[in-house]
């Protein structure tokens, strides 16, 4: 008798669990037993029903349940203004149901005529989801029913995203539980359809991070055919790929992703080409959008009488603006003495970008919660910003209230404490890049590489070489591919 031979066991490693790594949540655990002891072994002894990803799934739906509470009055009263914004329960799905044809039966991007504000992948999300919808017309049913089914839906792609975030990295998968809990996810998971970017953005991340880059930079096109910013993480891609010389990495995940996103677009664009430019042409024409720093600045304008800013001028600033911040981040992941982790740079970007951008809308927020989580588990942190956050959010509703319902300044929130909302997010967000940037300069303040790993998000980058590395201070220390000599990472 032929013995069979035991195929090779996979040895595990163990978590890294948040009660021991971190000080801010070791002190909230004394109420339970206090921090996890070292000599247990999580990742290695079986915990039973109970895995980490059951338990991220169980948050995340209790979150979401919560989340569909906060809009509890609307779900019954129904959404209208100025109500909607005093009860902090306003959505664009009953919005865009009512004034865009959806209930009517128009399809974004497919009915002749029909104009969509939104990336091409969203309307044919907001037209699938309408059809999802029973009976015909615009009833109050219909419009709960919409919002119904893409609250569910969203809730879908939030698992989804927790998911992803947890197995990027394989020691630390507990650090999605930010995603899952998130207050912003929360209170602004529902306000629109930004949560399927996020969730293809994760989903591409995590491929990337297996180094299957076709089918990373598939995703990452499909999320930006949803909402435009996964675009930016090329720009992570693209100073790591700099750095290492893995220029490859870089060029074959770009092209799946500008192939994925023409094959959305390029039909759209052949067939409707004035409702496909649409979105463009309403993204340059748009004046300031609410909590962006160019509208409190012609908030604060219009109240001294100074000259306020014009579309146009916005539009150049805010580009400039940008631009500057991407030219800083790119001269610290090419001059940082140890190479920079994909999310780190990625965090930046995103960051950047909201604070410069024309336009913040309250649900903006989803987009740095995964990158955060992975770029930063720090609890404290994350929770401070989270509040500021949600400072910010109840007070575009009352502005809002204010601005819709014309009433006097004494029954509402009065401009400077809507301004100094806005100010508050803009220095929570920038605090957090300055943190992330602190620890990429010095990385044994980086909660990752002090766990003794280099990029686990990184894909071909995790523990390669340097390429390129710039030392202004001592050129002769900088390591250029012309310069003969061992590279090191």
């Amino acid at each position: 008798m032929q013995e069979t031979q035991t195929p090779p066991h996979r040895k595990r490693a163990r978590l890294v669990v948040p009660s021991r790594s971190d000080r801010f949540l070791r002190n909230f655990t004394e109420l339970i037993g206090g921090p996890m002891g070292y000599r247990s072994a999580p990742g290695i002894v079986s915990p039973g029903f109970f895995t980490v990803e059951r338990v991220l799934i169980i948050l995340t739906v209790l979150a979401a349940l919560l989340g569909i509470a906060v809009k509890d009055y609307c779900r019954v009263n129904g959404w209208e203004t100025p109500s909607q914004f005093y009860s902090t329960c306003y959505s664009d799905f009953p919005e865009l149901f009512r004034n865009r044809g959806i209930g009517d039966g128009a399809f974004p991007f497919v009915t002749p005529g029909t104009l969509f504000e939104y990336p091409v992948l969203m309307g044919i999300i907001a037209g699938i989801t309408a059809l999802l919808v029973p009976g015909r017309g615009v009833t109050d049913a219909r419009i709960l029913g919409y919002f119904d089914v893409n609250a569910t839906l969203i809730t879908a792609v939030w698992i989804v995203t927790v998911l992803a975030t947890a197995r990027m990295t394989r020691r630390r998968p507990w650090d999605a539980a930010m995603v899952a809990l998130a207050p912003g996810i929360v209170l602004a998971g529902v306000i629109n359809w930004d949560m399927w970017a996020v969730a293809l953005l994760a989903l591409g991340m995590y491929f990337f991070s297996r180094e299957r880059l076709v089918l990373a930079g598939i995703l990452i096109g499909l999320g930006t055919a949803t909402k435009l910013y996964p675009v930016l993480v090329f720009g992570a891609i693209f100073l790591l790929a700099l750095r290492t010389g893995k220029i490859r990495a870089f060029l074959v995940t770009a092209a799946a992703a500008a192939l994925a996103w023409l094959a959305v677009n390029l039909p759209v664009a052949v067939r409707d080409p004035t409702g496909w430019k649409y979105f463009f042409e309403f993204t340059q024409d748009r004046p300031a959008g609410f909590s962006s720093p160019w509208f409190a600045y012609n908030l604060v304008a219009e109240r001294v009488r100074w000259t306020p800013l014009t579309p146009e001028a916005i539009n150049t600033l805010a580009l400039n603006v940008f631009l500057v911040a991407c030219v800083l981040i790119a001269v610290l992941a090419l001059t940082a003495p140890q190479r920079p982790r994909l999310a780190q740079l990625a965090f930046l970007i995103v960051a950047a970008f909201i604070l410069t951008n024309k336009v913040y809308s309250p649900q903006f927020v989803i987009w740095l919660v995964p990158l955060l989580a992975l770029a930063r588990p720090k609890w404290r942190d994350f929770l401070i910003w989270q509040g500021i956050e949600g400072l910010h959010w109840a007070a575009i509703w009352m502005y809002l209230g204010q601005v819709t319902s014309g009433g006097v300044s004494q029954h509402n929130i009065d401009m400077p404490y809507y301004v100094l909302a806005v100010a508050a997010h803009m220095l929570a967000t920038a605090y957090l890049m300055l943190r992330v940037a602190w620890d990429i300069w010095d990385p044994r303040y980086d909660p990752i590489r002090r766990h003794f790993m280099d990029d686990p998000h990184g894909g071909p980058f995790n523990n390669a070489p340097d390429w390129i590395r710039l030392d202004p201070l001592r050129p002769a220390a900088s390591v250029v591919p012309w310069r003969a000599g061992p590279r090191d990472g």
